[in-house]
């Protein structure tokens, strides 16, 4: 049973649901983009893997703050739920933090190795950005399906786990193609559309597998008049699909085109796949197992960590947004004082 909305035991939950599901996109989004450009280190010749690196800079490190953020929120606002996802996704998760933490120390090493050892860190900083698209593929397709363990189950997560790489390697490209220029700028282009059509692939593969494991999706999504209310985001998530692609076909035909509009639009998908699942999962935190509600803090202490939340996150989002706005522009040669 849902409490009233009026009633705080009602509305901190779905708060503290709202602000882990922008920690979430966010984190995905701009954690995503310098994944991406490390899984696509290893196609770019060893000067434009400086200006790769260069790019994301001044980012990828603040960036991961939004991933702390939304695991924190789950262990306090969700601690219920937060005990059975950790223990389901305790070897994902190992595996992302040892990717996360390979490319931490490969990104500072690389510039500080001698020459003849540069190519290993740069490889370490591909196979660690691989290694946590990956993990993180997993545990998507782990929690949206409720942890079926079933062979089937696991044949979606491996899916989720081949995709989630190539739409992170879509975001990167994206933003490379905003921030360098000259025939590194030219090879994003390329990526961009081979990693478009992966993304694609697996956007659409998940779109049509994730109803099947839940009676209670499946129902949300078809019946009526849900199914029309609900047509728009497939429409809007096709129609980003295809104005990348002609923007990238202008772009590789050296015609003029808006050079945001890639990464613009990749975002625009992760956030409307993002939504779709949110639209599936609700009210559950646990997929047929345990809701929002269910799974809350006591309201004395969703109260405490609340007047902490409304602080914490508008700083957050500004210094994301002030950090951006500085470092904003074409990417200079990445140097080391």
């Amino acid at each position: 049973m849902i409490p009233s909305l009026f009633d705080p035991a009602g509305w901190l939950p779905l708060f503290f649901l709202v602000v882990m599901g922008i920690a979430m996109v966010a984190y995905v989004v701009l954690d995503g983009y310098d994944l991406g450009v490390g899984i696509l280190l290893k196609q770019a010749s060893e000067t434009e893997k400086d200006i790769m690196i260069s790019s994301i800079g001044p980012f990828w490190d603040a960036n991961e703050t939004w991933l702390v953020l939304g695991v924190g929120v789950l262990l306090i606002a969700f601690p219920m739920a937060h005990g059975i996802i950790l223990t389901e996704l305790y070897l994902p998760v190992g595996i992302m933090l040892a990717g996360l933490i390979l490319r931490g120390v490969s990104f500072d090493f690389r510039a500080k190795a001698h020459l003849n050892q540069k190519s290993v860190w740069n490889f370490l900083f591909f196979f660690g950005s691989c290694l946590a698209a990956v993990a993180q593929g997993v545990m998507v397709g782990r929690q949206v399906i409720g942890f079926d363990s079933g062979y089937l189950g696991w044949l979606f997560a491996i899916i989720v786990a081949l995709c989630l790489p190539a739409g992170y390697a879509l975001l990167g490209a994206g933003w490379l193609i905003m921030k360098t220029s000259g025939e590194l700028q030219r090879k994003a282009v390329g990526w961009a559309r081979k990693s478009l059509l992966l993304t694609a692939l697996g956007v659409g593969i998940i779109s049509i597998a994730t109803p099947f494991f839940s009676a209670e999706i499946s129902a949300k999504w078809f019946i009526f008049p849900n199914i029309f209310f609900l047509f728009p985001f497939p429409v809007l998530t096709l129609t980003c699909f295809i104005l990348i692609d002609l923007n990238l076909l202008k772009m590789l035909r050296d015609r003029p085109a808006p050079i945001w509009i890639p990464f613009t639009l990749s975002v625009g998908i992760f956030v409307l796949s993002f939504l779709g699942i949110a639209y599936s999962m609700f009210p559950y935190i646990v997929v047929d197992k345990m809701t929002i509600w269910q799974a809350a803090s006591a309201t004395e202490s969703l109260w405490v960590i609340f007047w902490g939340a409304i602080v914490v996150l508008p700083t957050i989002i500004g210094y994301t947004i002030y950090s951006y706005k500085i470092f904003w522009g074409k990417t200079e040669p990445l140097t080391y004082y």
